[in-house]
């Protein structure tokens, strides 16, 4: 992906000229007027004035060249001395490579404070010869490097930086302790040369810190680099030394009419990178002043208007150069969360390929999005939406690290680049762990109104174990995103090979489960048609099993049985629904299958006693359908069940879209007498208006409530309030997953008018259901075998 954004150099080309032309036009305006009365004063003062400004010229021209080579000769002397020091005592201690241990981290450090403390620099910085960095420096003095580094690569590779030339700082004889010295180790060679660093005229000095003594290998080079800005203090001592009045810098020569400017060239190229304006001392200006007082009137004017109009035109810049950042802020940064939008992820992203290609660093890269976002966004608007993508994007970059990259792609979609991992989990295994446990917090809605629970999953893949292109990679992280959510989401994934082949086999299991569904729906006499002869592969067959339900009083007795769909796979024996429940929902099998088990466990419960009934689940995408009702009512008239012995079992996020179409749907069921359960109450998006508006028959207990009876005390209490309010409310409550007597007799106590749970029975098929008098002898389980889906 490359991204291209526009250069705004032409705009403010255009606007230069524009204003350029208006001072023009002014400024012959005005010496026209007065160019006929000043002609002849000027012609005598001129040649006073023009030796003047030579001859400071000259002065500061000679003091800057000064400055250089006075930077040259202090870090040359600094680098040679610390070289002279460190290195011969190293080399006696028999340490190899000592000079990088020396200059490592702190060392770094502290030779650059030493620079700038003791030897008055703005900044110093010690880096290796690919001008990487070898001291330890906090965020805003590393950021500030990256921005000068492009600068000092040239400095880098001066070849006067090289040992075979002589010392260019000093020309005195070296005494008989520094012949010594030099003896063991080659001098130092250091360069000064004048730039434009961050837009201010700047002495750059740079010496070599650890040459090895000729005859022994030489170590990683290090580079002393010092930067003195000659805009600051530096111009104000100039100032004062040659006499300069109202000194300053300024990037273009806009000296006032009494004012001149010297032309700062760079060292390197010769390239203008600034100018020094100061008030010359001007002889002949001075008498022009004390004999043509309307002179200098004419100049106030056209000083003023020249003032005016570089206000005006500095305004019109300023609100370009804002428009322009404006422009770019909203091209590379997604407006809803200010995070960086896809385009700038991309940059990112191929800049880490490119410095992992010649290093050996390893990155991360994550595709993460929010579970069950549009649930949340369909039900209460998009305003809650947005608030709740701010807010997760707010939890995500908290628990990352400053290197760390965080990307919005677009809907509740995120991207992570994680830098520098090392060889070890621990950094991913943290963050990712941190990342799924912010999102599966509440998150408080409309100021409060509302309270969302959404998770999120994470697909990861590793840079460069995976691969080098940026496709593959991304590719990757989405197939590990998919297994997470896969899995159950709220969780992360590594992206690993066999993943792909994994993907393959859900398309294998889709069309697998297609087949046993048509085989299902097929006709009696297209089932004779394809039967002994069919070379259909045989997929195995799908079962109904049941776990009964059981009233709290009276001994328990069974009041109704929960069917739960089973796949008994030929080849990969039974599947629970969680094995293919996922698959029948990303091939839009979902309905096909529901309607199936409800079929089938009509027909089984018109066997079992008359005050029974029987569950079934009913998904989300079910209930959206405009006919389901109708549906529903035909499958009862078809296996002749009683709509007061079928109770149809809804999520709670089945309930949270809240439209007008589900809450048609229902109320057609109820008005049938169907009866309708709230499922695993109390874990999703609760909200007690639901009970009421949609008439809900039953509450079903979460079991994880249930689990934490003589465990916490949390537990008994929100049952307890559970079972008050559907009593309160006339609902039949179920308690899930009762496993021990205890949980039983205290579910009892409660109030609780229905119990299920291993206690009592786990989920069986119809053959082995014995609790019902008219089960005995009953049909057996009918099957689905594999067939096509057209």
């Amino acid at each position: 992906m490359h991204i291209v954004v526009p250069s705004s150099s032409n705009t403010f080309q255009k606007s230069w000229i524009a204003s350029g032309r208006i001072l023009f036009l002014i400024a012959i305006s005005g010496l026209g007027a007065i160019g006929l009365v000043v002609l002849s004063a000027l012609w005598a003062g001129t040649e006073s004035d023009a030796a003047a400004l030579d001859r400071q010229r000259q002065l500061v021209n000679a003091r800057l060249r000064e400055q250089v080579d006075q930077v040259a000769h202090v870090i040359g002397q600094f680098g040679n001395g610390y070289l002279a020091r460190v290195y011969p005592a190293s080399r006696s201690a028999g340490v190899s490579s000592s000079l990088d241990t020396v200059l490592a981290g702190a060392a770094g450090s502290a030779i650059s404070e030493t620079a700038m403390s003791a030897f008055g620099y703005d900044q110093a910085f010690v880096v290796d010869e690919k001008a990487q960095l070898s001291m330890l420096t906090d965020a805003k003095t590393e950021k500030r490097y990256r921005w000068m580094k492009p600068l000092f690569l040239p400095l880098l590779k001066d070849s006067r930086l090289t040992a075979s030339q002589r010392p260019t700082f000093t020309d005195r004889m070296p005494s008989s302790l520094e012949s010594r010295r030099a003896s063991a180790v080659r001098p130092n060679h250091a360069l000064a040369n004048l730039m434009r660093l961050e837009g201010r005229p700047t002495i750059v000095g740079i010496v070599a810190i650890n040459e090895a003594p000729e005859g022994q290998p030489q170590p990683t080079r290090q580079f002393l680099i010092v930067v003195r800005f000659l805009d600051g203090a530096a111009l104000d001592e100039l100032s004062r030394q040659q006499g300069l009045n109202g000194a300053r810098f300024a990037r273009t020569a806009d000296a006032d009419e009494n004012e001149v400017a010297f032309q700062i060239d760079a060292t390197a190229n010769g390239e203008p990178i600034g100018f020094i304006v100061w008030r010359p001392d001007l002889p002949g200006s001075r008498v022009i002043g004390r004999l043509m007082p309307a002179l200098s009137i004419a100049a106030l004017v056209i000083a003023v208007l020249f003032s005016m109009l570089l206000v005006r035109l500095r305004s019109s810049l300023g609100e370009l150069k804002r428009s322009e950042l404006h422009a770019r802020q909203l091209a590379l940064h997604d407006v809803l969360t200010d995070l960086p939008n896809r385009a700038l992820f991309a940059m990112r992203f191929e800049e880490c390929l490119a410095e992992t290609r010649h290093s050996t660093e390893r990155s991360a890269v994550a595709l993460l999005d929010l579970d069950r976002f549009k649930a949340v966004n369909d039900t209460f608007g998009h305003a809650a939406g947005d608030e709740l993508i701010r807010m997760a994007a707010e939890r995500i970059r908290s628990v990352l690290r400053p290197g760390d990259t965080l990307a919005r792609l677009g809907g509740d979609e995120f991207a992570l680049l994680l830098r520098d991992i090392r060889n070890d989990d621990k950094v991913l295994l943290s963050i990712c762990d941190a990342i799924v446990a912010e999102l599966g917090r509440p998150f408080p809605l409309l100021r409060g109104e509302a309270v969302a629970r959404v998770g999120g999953s994470i697909g990861l893949t590793i840079v460069p174990d995976a691969g080098r292109t940026a496709d593959d990679l991304m590719r990757y992280a989405d197939v590990a995103l998919y297994e997470a959510k896969m899995g159950g989401r709220g969780q992360w994934r590594v992206y690993s090979p066999s993943m792909d082949g994994g993907r393959n086999a859900r398309d294998i299991l889709k069309n697998e489960l297609r087949e046993v569904l048509a085989k299902g729906t097929a006709s009696s006499a297209e089932s004779a048609q394809t039967g002994p002869g069919s070379t259909r592969p045989d997929f195995g067959s799908l079962e109904v099993y049941y776990q009964t339900v059981h009233r709290a009083e009276g001994g328990y007795a069974a009041s109704g049985a929960e069917a739960l769909v089973r796949w008994r796979h030929s080849q990969r024996g039974l599947l629970t629904p969680a094995s293919f429940i996922p698959a029948a929902e990303e091939g839009g099998l979902i309905d096909a299958l529901g309607f199936w088990v409800l079929r089938e466990s009509c027909k089984a419960a018109c066997n079992w006693p008359e005050d029974t009934f029987v569950a079934v689940n009913v998904s989300p995408a079910q209930l959206r359908r405009p006919n389901f009702a109708e549906e529903v009512i035909a499958v009862l008239e078809e296996t002749g069940l009683p709509p007061s012995r079928l109770e149809l079992e809804l999520t709670e996020s089945s309930l949270i879209e809240d439209n007008s179409d589900i809450y048609t749907v229902l109320k057609s069921l109820r008005s049938r007498g169907i009866q309708i359960s709230l499922d695993d109450f109390g874990t999703g998006f609760s909200c007690l208006s639901h009970l009421v508006r949609f008439d809900i028959d039953r509450i079903k207990i979460d079991r994880s409530f249930v689990s934490q009876l003589g465990a916490k005390a949390n537990g008994a209490a929100i049952i307890g309030a559970i079972v008050t309010l559907s009593r309160n409310l006339g609902i039949s409550t179920t308690a899930e997953g009762v496993e021990t007597e205890y949980q039983r007799d205290f579910l009892t106590a409660l109030g609780c008018t229905d119990l299920q749970g291993y206690f009592f029975s786990k989920p069986v098929p119809l053959r082995e259901l014995d609790c019902f008098a008219k089960s005995e002898g009953g049909a057996e389980p009918r099957t689905i075998a594999s067939g096509a889906i057209a």
